[in-house]
């Protein structure tokens, strides 16, 4: 692996990871617009943006045995040509079934590619620094969750129709293909079975908390980040600009708690770091849950999406290490289960909601991050990442 390769491969994952942020993030923007487009209620429109999570959970799910069949190289060629095909379908198509599949399929995409970012940044980095590499992929994918809404309302208030903000989407795909074309990846599957003894590896204990702590953060951070606005109208009295800028302030500083901890995390034991991190974002998140003044919201907030930025990625970069040779199907499975945490979001709270309000909903939350901390705290008396950790990943 040369460092032109390396460095042009991290690039690709950067961008993989803010093709999905973009995807994903964007949903809420044009919601109401495309609801007026089928001449249907923004409740029963919201319901085909499930296709694109199913999309992207049976991407990442399927792609732990793909990437072994086929490369990865060919895998991203594919995912342009469906790009291509699902924005075109958007575009030219006014029937309900094409929109729902065409979803699907830019869920597939962007789950594909996210799989094989993930992967290529646990393959081509060790230790330490992996763990630092993964958090400023990730934070890709926050820095998207803030371009892409403003490029949307600058789209949508200039009366252009909703689905040239999937047009500016694919250009990103179009950056992946051409990097994609210019360097060599790495080999997998048959050639690469002088590995097969490691890859037999027993995964241990610890994946099984590590999954459980991906599926209950994402379940409670998107449970939470989804009713605060809520929260914040009906029980503190905020109206919806407030309300909205407390998520606002919970991106924005997540995304500076990502770039201060790929930095941070070099000097640290990963178990450690997100057991602490994890302790205080449970903590904060009681705190709002709890506090009676609405002024302290915000700084609530801030201090919270800097102290859970890191944690997810700490999760990845911990399972990656549970073997010795970091395996694609350890990587997805733990992914997966984050995803699977998506999936679940308003299946989980929407009930909640309905009997308890939208304070119940993030007291849920609040207990779920509690369920990380445990699990984060009980991975470390059987981690193996110590013994892992500076050993290489080729």
């Amino acid at each position: 692996m040369t460092n032109r390769d390396r460095i042009g491969l991290t690039w690709i994952s950067f961008f993989s990871y803010a093709l999905t942020g973009a995807v994903v993030i964007v949903t809420g923007m044009v919601l109401e617009n495309i609801a007026d487009y089928f001449h249907l209620p923004v409740a029963q429109m919201s319901n085909t943006f499930t296709f694109l999570n199913a999309g992207i959970l049976a991407a990442v799910f399927l792609n732990a045995w793909l990437m072994e069949i086929i490369p990865l190289k060919r895998q991203l060629m594919f995912g342009f040509v469906l790009m291509a095909l699902a924005v075109l379908g958007l575009m030219t198509s006014h029937s309900l079934s094409i929109f729902s599949l065409c979803m699907f399929v830019l869920g597939v995409v962007s789950g594909i590619t996210m799989s094989i970012g993930t992967f290529l940044i646990t393959h081509l980095y060790e230790g330490r620094q992996r763990g630092s590499r993964l958090l400023f992929t990730d934070s890709f994918f926050s820095m998207a969750g803030t371009i892409f809404p403003i490029i949307a309302a600058a789209i949508l208030a200039r009366a252009l129709p909703w689905y040239w903000v999937y047009v500016c989407i694919g250009v990103i795909y179009v950056v992946i293909f051409i990097l994609a074309l210019c360097f060599n990846f790495p080999v997998l599957g048959k050639k690469a079975a002088a590995h097969q003894v490691v890859e037999k590896e027993k995964w241990g204990l610890g994946v099984l908390f590590l999954a459980i702590a991906a599926l209950c953060y994402i379940l409670g951070q998107l449970g939470f980040i989804g009713w605060v606005p809520q929260y914040a109208t009906k029980n503190m009295g905020m109206d919806i600009t407030q309300a909205g800028g407390l998520v606002g302030n919970f991106w924005t500083s997540y995304m500076i708690g990502m770039w201060a901890f790929s930095a941070i995390l070099r000097f640290f034991d990963p178990q450690r770091i997100v057991t602490v991190l994890a302790l205080m974002a449970t903590l904060l998140m009681y705190w709002f849950v709890t506090a009676q003044d609405a002024a302290m919201l915000k700084w609530i907030m801030i201090s919270l999406g800097f102290f859970s930025s890191a944690i997810y990625t700490t999760i990845i970069t911990l399972g990656s290490l549970q073997t010795k040779v970091s395996s694609p199907k350890l990587v997805n499975f733990i992914l997966t289960c984050g995803t699977v945490g998506t999936m679940l979001t308003f299946v989980v709270t929407g009930p909640i909601v309905d009997k308890g309000g939208a304070h119940a909903a993030l007291a849920t939350a609040n207990g779920l991050y509690a369920v990380v901390f445990v699990m984060c705290l009980l991975l470390g008396f059987v981690s193996k990442h110590k013994k892992h950790g500076h050993m290489s990943s080729h």
